[in-house]
């Protein structure tokens, strides 16, 4: 490299060189645009500028508040108690109404359809989906299978209570580990479970009685999903003739809750979100359609 070299015009652009050149590469003298440099200064003015007028420089407990003396955070808060107060008048009204009376009155429903959205997108989704489809093991809020209830009043209670939760009025019902506490024998439980899938139109195993079957049934399902096999909705006892399983609709499923149920969990939301909010969610969920 050498920087000793004379200054020289390059032959291809016209352009002065430096008089530095490395590996036979010579620099050309080509200062930045005016327009550019007076910008960048421009910049560094109104910089300095802002350092003074808003708060930027932070220090050890705070930050410099700046001559303006305006704040992001207060105008935050300011906008946030504005919203909790504009959203506190429907919000009293919507406690104040009777829970039926809420989809009869068209301000109110508008605005417990929007906080019931939010509150679901928030709370319920992550177990329910965004769509309140469900999944194994998560109910399907849109479908008219509901193990204890689809009324207005239903829904608003178990959002209340939950369901096995540690809540002392939590809807409780539990189906017995026949296999796993040993209630009955394997053979046993494919024989019942035989039977519920002859019921339901599933195809069943070949050589098993169904009569037997039936026997085990009455003998230790009828007391909660009824003679009909339909379920008994204050115990929270599903229908088995419904087309919705909860942890899946074939022998081998109904074989697996028989031997060792799985009995799922629903928080109570009573202590965790405000009476609108939870009267909203349970209208907001009525509306999908599949309640009663």
């Amino acid at each position: 490299m050498s920087d000793t070299h004379k200054k020289e015009i390059d032959q291809i652009s016209g352009v002065e060189t430096t008089g530095h050149e490395w590996d036979g590469l010579k620099e050309l003298n080509n200062p930045l645009p005016r327009w550019w440099l007076y910008s960048f200064y421009a910049c560094i003015v109104w910089a300095v500028g802002y350092w003074i007028i808003y708060p930027s420089w932070p220090l050890i407990s705070g930050y410099t508040s700046g001559v303006m003396g305006y704040s992001q955070r207060a105008d935050a808060l300011a906008a946030y108690d504005e919203g909790v107060s504009a959203r506190s008048v429907f919000a009293d009204q919507i406690v104040a109404t009777a829970l039926e009376d809420i989809p009869a009155t068209p301000n109110l429903l508008e605005f417990a359809a929007a906080n019931g959205a939010a509150a679901f997108g928030d709370n319920c989704a992550p177990c329910h989906g965004s769509g309140a489809s469900g999944s194994e093991g998560y109910p399907n809020l849109q479908d008219d299978t509901w193990l204890w209830g689809g009324t207005l009043e239903d829904i608003h209670t178990t959002l209340l209570y939950g369901i096995r939760s540690d809540h002392d009025e939590a809807r409780l019902g539990e189906m017995p580990a026949f296999g796993r506490d040993e209630l009955l024998s394997r053979d046993e439980i494919k024989q019942v479970s035989n039977y519920v899938a002859s019921r339901t139109g599933l195809e069943t195993q070949d050589g098993v009685d169904l009569s037997v079957g039936e026997i085990l049934y009455v003998d230790n399902c009828a007391a909660c999903h009824g003679d009909d096999l339909r379920g008994i909705q204050e115990m929270g006892a599903p229908s088995l003739m419904s087309a919705n399983y909860l942890y899946g609709k074939s022998l081998e499923a109904i074989k697996k809750q028989v031997h060792s149920p799985r009995n799922g969990v629903m928080p109570a939301w009573v202590d965790r979100l405000d009476e609108a909010t939870i009267k909203s969610l349970a209208v907001y969920v009525h509306s999908f359609g599949g309640g009663q």
